[in-house]
């Protein structure tokens, strides 16, 4: 495997994570409207915002898990 797969495949694992974290942290669970609706907000509401910063940190997240993924290939290698 080679360093722009590695990256490509934690900015998927990180995808799956943000979505996870949608579904599963707001009021009402899920990925209908209210669920992805309450998911954002809650995810917001870690870093003091709405459903802006939580849309914010969950684009935030599969970027920095590719950016790692890639970090560690190019370390360890």
């Amino acid at each position: 495997m080679n360093a722009e797969k590695s990256g490509i495949a934690g900015g998927i694992a990180g995808v799956f994570a943000s979505i996870g974290a949608v579904a599963g942290t707001g009021t009402v669970i899920g990925l209908g409207v209210t669920g992805v609706t309450s998911g954002l907000a809650a995810v917001g509401s870690v870093v003091g915002g709405g459903m802006v910063a939580g849309l914010a940190v969950t684009t935030a997240i599969p970027l920095a898990s590719g950016i790692g993924a890639y970090s560690l290939y190019k370390y360890l290698k």
